[in-house]
Protein backbone atom coordinates (compact mmCIF):
# COMPACT_ATOMS: atom_id res chain seq x y z
CA UNK A 1 0.00 0.00 0.00
CA UNK A 2 1.36 3.42 -1.00
CA UNK A 3 0.09 6.45 0.89
CA UNK A 4 -0.59 9.43 -1.38
CA UNK A 5 -1.02 12.99 -0.12
CA UNK A 6 -2.92 15.25 -2.51
CA UNK A 7 -3.32 18.95 -1.75
CA UNK A 8 -5.91 20.87 -3.75
CA UNK A 9 -8.00 17.70 -3.65
CA UNK A 10 -11.22 19.43 -4.66
CA UNK A 11 -9.70 21.43 -7.51
CA UNK A 12 -9.82 20.66 -11.22
CA UNK A 13 -6.59 18.67 -11.32
CA UNK A 14 -7.08 17.19 -7.87
CA UNK A 15 -10.50 15.72 -8.65
CA UNK A 16 -9.24 14.09 -11.82
CA UNK A 17 -6.07 12.73 -10.23
CA UNK A 18 -7.82 11.31 -7.19
CA UNK A 19 -10.56 9.74 -9.31
CA UNK A 20 -7.90 7.86 -11.26
CA UNK A 21 -5.80 6.91 -8.22
CA UNK A 22 -8.94 5.46 -6.60
CA UNK A 23 -9.09 2.86 -9.34
CA UNK A 24 -5.97 1.23 -7.88
CA UNK A 25 -6.44 -0.60 -4.56
CA UNK A 26 -2.74 -0.30 -3.76
CA UNK A 27 -3.07 3.44 -3.09
CA UNK A 28 -4.40 5.04 0.08
CA UNK A 29 -5.23 8.67 -0.56
CA UNK A 30 -5.00 11.51 1.93
CA UNK A 31 -6.95 14.37 0.32
CA UNK A 32 -6.24 17.86 1.62
CA UNK A 33 -8.22 20.94 0.63
CA UNK A 34 -8.96 24.39 1.97
CA UNK A 35 -11.41 22.93 4.50
CA UNK A 36 -8.89 20.49 5.98
CA UNK A 37 -7.54 21.15 9.46
CA UNK A 38 -3.88 21.61 10.29
CA UNK A 39 -4.05 18.32 12.20
CA UNK A 40 -5.34 16.51 9.11
CA UNK A 41 -2.56 18.02 7.02
CA UNK A 42 0.12 17.00 9.52
CA UNK A 43 -1.21 13.44 9.76
CA UNK A 44 -1.20 13.19 5.96
CA UNK A 45 2.40 14.45 5.87
CA UNK A 46 3.46 11.84 8.43
CA UNK A 47 1.88 9.02 6.40
CA UNK A 48 2.81 10.17 2.90
CA UNK A 49 4.97 8.08 0.59
CA UNK A 50 4.38 10.52 -2.27
CA UNK A 51 3.07 14.08 -2.30
CA UNK A 52 1.04 15.77 -5.04
CA UNK A 53 1.00 19.47 -4.22
CA UNK A 54 -1.75 20.81 -6.47
CA UNK A 55 -3.22 23.51 -4.23
CA UNK A 56 -2.96 27.05 -5.47
CA UNK A 57 -4.75 30.30 -6.21
CA UNK A 58 -5.78 31.22 -9.75
CA UNK A 59 -8.24 34.09 -9.49
CA UNK A 60 -8.15 35.75 -6.06
CA UNK A 61 -10.12 38.85 -5.14
CA UNK A 62 -6.87 40.62 -4.29
CA UNK A 63 -3.55 40.09 -6.16
CA UNK A 64 -1.75 39.81 -2.82
CA UNK A 65 -3.51 36.48 -2.30
CA UNK A 66 -1.43 34.96 -5.12
CA UNK A 67 1.70 34.93 -2.97
CA UNK A 68 -0.16 33.76 0.10
CA UNK A 69 -1.87 30.90 -1.70
CA UNK A 70 0.86 29.79 -4.09
CA UNK A 71 3.93 30.46 -1.94
CA UNK A 72 2.66 30.65 1.61
CA UNK A 73 0.91 27.29 1.75
CA UNK A 74 3.84 25.65 -0.04
CA UNK A 75 6.07 26.94 2.77
CA UNK A 76 3.75 25.44 5.37
CA UNK A 77 3.67 22.07 3.61
CA UNK A 78 7.44 21.88 3.18
CA UNK A 79 8.02 22.88 6.79
CA UNK A 80 5.88 19.97 7.94
CA UNK A 81 7.64 17.53 5.63
CA UNK A 82 10.98 18.76 6.95
CA UNK A 83 9.78 18.57 10.56
CA UNK A 84 8.93 14.90 10.17
CA UNK A 85 12.06 14.19 8.09
CA UNK A 86 9.92 12.91 5.23
CA UNK A 87 11.70 11.57 2.17
CA UNK A 88 8.50 11.37 0.14
CA UNK A 89 9.01 12.66 -3.40
CA UNK A 90 6.94 15.77 -4.06
CA UNK A 91 5.28 16.84 -7.31
CA UNK A 92 4.11 20.41 -7.64
CA UNK A 93 2.02 22.05 -10.32
CA UNK A 94 3.34 25.36 -11.54
CA UNK A 95 2.49 27.31 -14.68
CA UNK A 96 4.12 28.56 -17.84
CA UNK A 97 3.23 31.98 -16.44
CA UNK A 98 6.05 31.55 -13.93
CA UNK A 99 8.18 33.07 -16.67
CA UNK A 100 6.11 36.28 -16.61
CA UNK A 101 6.51 39.30 -14.38
CA UNK A 102 3.00 39.49 -12.96
CA UNK A 103 1.61 38.69 -9.48
CA UNK A 104 0.47 35.20 -10.48
CA UNK A 105 3.71 34.37 -12.30
CA UNK A 106 5.83 35.73 -9.46
CA UNK A 107 3.98 33.60 -6.90
CA UNK A 108 4.39 30.48 -9.03
CA UNK A 109 8.08 31.18 -9.56
CA UNK A 110 8.56 31.65 -5.81
CA UNK A 111 6.87 28.30 -5.20
CA UNK A 112 9.13 26.61 -7.75
CA UNK A 113 12.27 28.03 -6.16
CA UNK A 114 11.10 26.89 -2.75
CA UNK A 115 10.55 23.32 -3.97
CA UNK A 116 13.92 23.13 -5.72
CA UNK A 117 15.70 24.43 -2.61
CA UNK A 118 13.81 21.99 -0.37
CA UNK A 119 14.71 19.04 -2.57
CA UNK A 120 18.39 19.97 -2.70
CA UNK A 121 18.65 20.63 1.04
CA UNK A 122 16.88 17.43 2.11
CA UNK A 123 17.96 15.10 -0.71
CA UNK A 124 14.34 14.63 -1.75
CA UNK A 125 13.17 13.99 -5.31
CA UNK A 126 11.08 16.87 -6.63
CA UNK A 127 9.03 17.22 -9.81
CA UNK A 128 7.98 20.68 -10.94
CA UNK A 129 5.45 20.76 -13.77
CA UNK A 130 4.98 24.02 -15.62
CA UNK A 131 1.56 23.30 -17.04
CA UNK A 132 0.05 24.99 -20.07
CA UNK A 133 -3.66 25.70 -20.52
CA UNK A 134 -5.60 22.71 -19.22
CA UNK A 135 -8.98 21.43 -20.36
CA UNK A 136 -11.27 18.55 -19.52
CA UNK A 137 -14.11 17.42 -17.25
CA UNK A 138 -14.65 19.07 -13.85
CA UNK A 139 -13.06 22.35 -14.96
CA UNK A 140 -14.90 25.58 -14.15
CA UNK A 141 -16.07 28.20 -16.65
CA UNK A 142 -14.74 31.72 -16.12
CA UNK A 143 -12.06 30.27 -13.86
CA UNK A 144 -9.87 27.39 -15.04
CA UNK A 145 -9.73 27.72 -18.81
CA UNK A 146 -11.19 29.49 -21.82
CA UNK A 147 -12.27 26.09 -23.14
CA UNK A 148 -14.46 25.55 -20.08
CA UNK A 149 -16.02 28.96 -20.61
CA UNK A 150 -16.64 28.38 -24.32
CA UNK A 151 -18.12 24.91 -23.73
CA UNK A 152 -20.38 26.14 -20.93
CA UNK A 153 -21.70 29.13 -22.86
CA UNK A 154 -22.14 27.47 -26.26
CA UNK A 155 -23.93 24.49 -24.71
CA UNK A 156 -26.44 26.98 -23.29
CA UNK A 157 -26.77 29.14 -26.37
CA UNK A 158 -24.90 32.00 -24.69
CA UNK A 159 -22.41 34.27 -26.43
CA UNK A 160 -18.64 33.92 -26.27
CA UNK A 161 -15.90 36.49 -26.84
CA UNK A 162 -13.02 35.75 -29.20
CA UNK A 163 -10.70 38.74 -28.98
CA UNK A 164 -8.13 37.40 -31.44
CA UNK A 165 -8.99 34.17 -33.29
CA UNK A 166 -5.38 33.82 -34.46
CA UNK A 167 -3.93 33.51 -30.97
CA UNK A 168 -2.46 30.01 -30.60
CA UNK A 169 -2.88 28.24 -27.25
CA UNK A 170 -0.69 25.45 -25.92
CA UNK A 171 -3.07 22.93 -24.37
CA UNK A 172 -2.85 19.88 -22.10
CA UNK A 173 -5.81 17.52 -21.70
CA UNK A 174 -6.49 16.60 -18.10
CA UNK A 175 -6.30 12.82 -18.64
CA UNK A 176 -2.86 13.23 -20.22
CA UNK A 177 -1.80 15.32 -17.21
CA UNK A 178 -3.07 12.71 -14.76
CA UNK A 179 -1.31 9.92 -16.65
CA UNK A 180 1.98 11.83 -16.53
CA UNK A 181 1.56 12.53 -12.81
CA UNK A 182 0.92 8.88 -11.95
CA UNK A 183 3.91 7.78 -14.02
CA UNK A 184 6.04 10.22 -12.04
CA UNK A 185 5.62 7.97 -8.99
CA UNK A 186 7.81 5.50 -10.87
CA UNK A 187 10.13 8.31 -11.96
CA UNK A 188 8.89 7.99 -15.53
CA UNK A 189 8.93 11.62 -16.60
CA UNK A 190 9.58 13.90 -19.55
CA UNK A 191 11.68 16.98 -18.87
CA UNK A 192 12.69 20.22 -20.53
CA UNK A 193 15.58 21.60 -18.56
CA UNK A 194 14.75 21.64 -14.86
CA UNK A 195 11.03 21.27 -15.41
CA UNK A 196 8.81 18.27 -16.00
CA UNK A 197 6.37 18.43 -18.90
CA UNK A 198 3.28 16.57 -20.04
CA UNK A 199 4.43 14.99 -23.33
CA UNK A 200 1.15 15.51 -25.19
CA UNK A 201 0.62 19.17 -26.04
CA UNK A 202 -1.83 20.60 -28.58
CA UNK A 203 -1.22 23.90 -30.36
CA UNK A 204 -4.59 25.24 -31.50
CA UNK A 205 -5.82 28.71 -32.38
CA UNK A 206 -8.56 30.30 -30.32
CA UNK A 207 -10.67 30.70 -33.45
CA UNK A 208 -10.36 26.99 -34.25
CA UNK A 209 -11.38 26.06 -30.71
CA UNK A 210 -14.49 28.25 -30.88
CA UNK A 211 -15.35 26.87 -34.32
CA UNK A 212 -15.06 23.26 -33.16
CA UNK A 213 -17.15 23.74 -30.03
CA UNK A 214 -19.85 25.50 -32.05
CA UNK A 215 -19.87 22.55 -34.47
CA UNK A 216 -20.40 20.19 -31.53
CA UNK A 217 -23.59 22.04 -30.64
CA UNK A 218 -24.76 21.93 -34.27
CA UNK A 219 -24.22 18.16 -34.32
CA UNK A 220 -27.57 17.71 -32.65
CA UNK A 221 -29.35 19.09 -35.70
CA UNK A 222 -27.07 18.04 -38.58
CA UNK A 223 -26.14 14.71 -36.88
CA UNK A 224 -22.54 15.01 -38.10
CA UNK A 225 -20.22 13.61 -35.43
CA UNK A 226 -16.74 15.10 -35.01
CA UNK A 227 -13.67 13.55 -36.59
CA UNK A 228 -12.68 11.23 -33.76
CA UNK A 229 -9.47 10.26 -35.56
CA UNK A 230 -8.11 13.64 -34.46
CA UNK A 231 -7.01 13.18 -30.80
CA UNK A 232 -7.55 16.85 -29.91
CA UNK A 233 -11.06 16.92 -31.41
CA UNK A 234 -11.94 13.71 -29.57
CA UNK A 235 -10.82 15.14 -26.21
CA UNK A 236 -12.42 18.53 -26.84
CA UNK A 237 -15.75 16.86 -27.70
CA UNK A 238 -15.64 14.84 -24.46
CA UNK A 239 -15.03 18.09 -22.59
CA UNK A 240 -17.95 19.80 -24.33
CA UNK A 241 -20.35 16.99 -23.41
CA UNK A 242 -19.46 17.40 -19.74
CA UNK A 243 -20.78 20.96 -19.90
CA UNK A 244 -24.22 20.05 -21.24
CA UNK A 245 -27.02 21.27 -18.96
CA UNK A 246 -28.36 18.39 -16.90
CA UNK A 247 -31.84 18.77 -18.41
CA UNK A 248 -30.45 18.75 -21.95
CA UNK A 249 -28.57 15.45 -22.31
CA UNK A 250 -31.07 14.14 -24.90
CA UNK A 251 -32.16 15.53 -28.25
CA UNK A 252 -34.88 14.55 -30.74
CA UNK A 253 -34.36 12.99 -34.16
CA UNK A 254 -36.34 13.50 -37.36
CA UNK A 255 -38.38 10.41 -38.21
CA UNK A 256 -39.78 9.84 -41.71
CA UNK A 257 -42.87 7.65 -41.25
CA UNK A 258 -45.61 6.27 -43.49
CA UNK A 259 -47.87 3.21 -43.59
CA UNK A 260 -44.87 0.95 -44.21
CA UNK A 261 -43.00 2.00 -41.05
CA UNK A 262 -40.32 4.60 -40.49
CA UNK A 263 -36.73 5.62 -41.20
CA UNK A 264 -34.60 7.72 -38.83
CA UNK A 265 -31.03 8.89 -39.27
CA UNK A 266 -28.99 8.75 -36.04
CA UNK A 267 -25.43 9.90 -36.76
CA UNK A 268 -23.42 10.98 -39.78
CA UNK A 269 -19.73 11.27 -40.49
CA UNK A 270 -17.89 12.51 -43.59
CA UNK A 271 -15.18 9.97 -42.77
CA UNK A 272 -17.31 7.00 -41.72
CA UNK A 273 -20.75 7.30 -43.32
CA UNK A 274 -24.00 7.25 -41.39
CA UNK A 275 -26.12 5.07 -39.11
CA UNK A 276 -29.91 4.87 -39.25
CA UNK A 277 -32.75 2.84 -37.77
CA UNK A 278 -35.41 1.40 -40.06
CA UNK A 279 -38.73 0.08 -38.73
CA UNK A 280 -40.85 -2.10 -41.04
CA UNK A 281 -44.45 -3.11 -40.42
CA UNK A 282 -45.44 -6.80 -40.77
CA UNK A 283 -45.51 -7.94 -44.41
CA UNK A 284 -43.73 -4.83 -45.69
CA UNK A 285 -40.90 -5.01 -48.22
CA UNK A 286 -38.32 -2.24 -48.41
CA UNK A 287 -35.41 -1.74 -50.75
CA UNK A 288 -35.51 -3.24 -54.23
CA UNK A 289 -32.54 -1.17 -55.34
CA UNK A 290 -28.80 -1.50 -55.89
CA UNK A 291 -25.67 0.64 -55.64
CA UNK A 292 -22.62 1.20 -57.85
CA UNK A 293 -20.16 1.99 -55.03
CA UNK A 294 -22.19 2.67 -51.89
CA UNK A 295 -22.18 -0.25 -49.45
CA UNK A 296 -24.31 -0.98 -46.42
CA UNK A 297 -24.57 -3.24 -43.39
CA UNK A 298 -27.93 -4.38 -41.96
CA UNK A 299 -28.51 -5.59 -38.41
CA UNK A 300 -32.00 -6.69 -37.40
CA UNK A 301 -32.32 -6.14 -33.64
CA UNK A 302 -36.02 -6.92 -33.21
CA UNK A 303 -38.52 -8.96 -35.22
CA UNK A 304 -37.91 -11.41 -38.06
CA UNK A 305 -37.38 -11.01 -41.76
CA UNK A 306 -35.62 -12.04 -44.95
CA UNK A 307 -33.00 -10.13 -46.89
CA UNK A 308 -32.98 -11.06 -50.56
CA UNK A 309 -30.20 -10.40 -53.10
CA UNK A 310 -29.84 -10.74 -56.83
CA UNK A 311 -26.74 -9.83 -58.81
CA UNK A 312 -28.23 -7.47 -61.41
CA UNK A 313 -26.93 -9.57 -64.34
CA UNK A 314 -28.30 -12.82 -62.88
CA UNK A 315 -31.73 -14.32 -62.19
CA UNK A 316 -30.61 -16.26 -59.11
CA UNK A 317 -32.06 -14.92 -55.83
CA UNK A 318 -30.14 -15.39 -52.59
CA UNK A 319 -31.93 -15.26 -49.23
CA UNK A 320 -30.71 -14.57 -45.70
CA UNK A 321 -33.07 -15.10 -42.76
CA UNK A 322 -32.62 -12.40 -40.11
CA UNK A 323 -33.95 -12.10 -36.59
CA UNK A 324 -33.52 -10.09 -33.44
CA UNK A 325 -33.05 -13.42 -31.66
CA UNK A 326 -29.75 -13.91 -33.50
CA UNK A 327 -27.80 -10.69 -33.91
CA UNK A 328 -25.97 -10.97 -37.18
CA UNK A 329 -24.67 -8.29 -39.55
CA UNK A 330 -25.46 -8.75 -43.22
CA UNK A 331 -23.24 -6.99 -45.75
CA UNK A 332 -24.94 -5.49 -48.80
CA UNK A 333 -22.48 -5.86 -51.72
CA UNK A 334 -22.44 -3.39 -54.60
CA UNK A 335 -23.95 -4.60 -57.85
CA UNK A 336 -26.63 -6.63 -56.07
CA UNK A 337 -30.22 -5.43 -55.97
CA UNK A 338 -31.58 -6.18 -52.52
CA UNK A 339 -34.70 -6.01 -50.38
CA UNK A 340 -35.65 -6.66 -46.78
CA UNK A 341 -39.05 -8.14 -45.91
CA UNK A 342 -40.71 -8.27 -42.50
CA UNK A 343 -41.96 -11.87 -42.26
CA UNK A 344 -43.08 -11.64 -38.63
CA UNK A 345 -46.18 -10.42 -36.84
CA UNK A 346 -44.54 -7.45 -35.09
CA UNK A 347 -42.48 -4.48 -36.22
CA UNK A 348 -39.02 -5.36 -37.47
CA UNK A 349 -36.28 -2.99 -36.34
CA UNK A 350 -33.10 -2.79 -38.42
CA UNK A 351 -29.95 -0.81 -37.68
CA UNK A 352 -28.36 0.26 -40.97
CA UNK A 353 -24.86 1.57 -41.65
CA UNK A 354 -23.84 3.03 -45.00
CA UNK A 355 -20.29 4.02 -45.88
CA UNK A 356 -21.16 7.55 -47.01
CA UNK A 357 -23.53 10.31 -45.97
CA UNK A 358 -26.58 10.56 -48.18
CA UNK A 359 -26.16 13.05 -51.01
CA UNK A 360 -29.46 13.76 -52.84
CA UNK A 361 -27.47 14.98 -55.85
CA UNK A 362 -25.52 11.71 -56.06
CA UNK A 363 -27.62 9.11 -54.28
CA UNK A 364 -25.99 6.10 -56.03
CA UNK A 365 -29.31 4.24 -55.66
CA UNK A 366 -30.94 2.49 -58.65
CA UNK A 367 -34.33 0.85 -58.27
CA UNK A 368 -34.69 -2.72 -59.50
CA UNK A 369 -36.94 -5.54 -58.26
CA UNK A 370 -35.10 -8.44 -56.70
Amino acid sequence: MKNILVTGAKGFVGKNLISMLQQNDSYKIYPIDIESTSEELEEAVIQADFVYHLAGVNRPKDPSEFMEGNFGFTSVLLALLEKHQSKAPILITSSIQAELDNPYGQSKKAGEDLIFAYGKKNNVTTYVYRLTNLFGKWSKPNYNTVIATFCHNIARGESITVNDPNVVLQLNYIDDVVEAFIQAMDNEIAKEGDFCVVPTVYSVSLGRIAELIQSFKEQRSNLIVPDMSDPFVKKLYSTYLYFLPEDDFSYPLTTHADQRGSFTEIIKSPEAGQVSVNISKPGITKGNHWHMTKNEKFLVVSGTGVIRFREIHSEEVIEYAVSGDKLEVVDIPVGYTHSIVNTGETDMVTIMWVNEMFDPNQPDTYFLEV
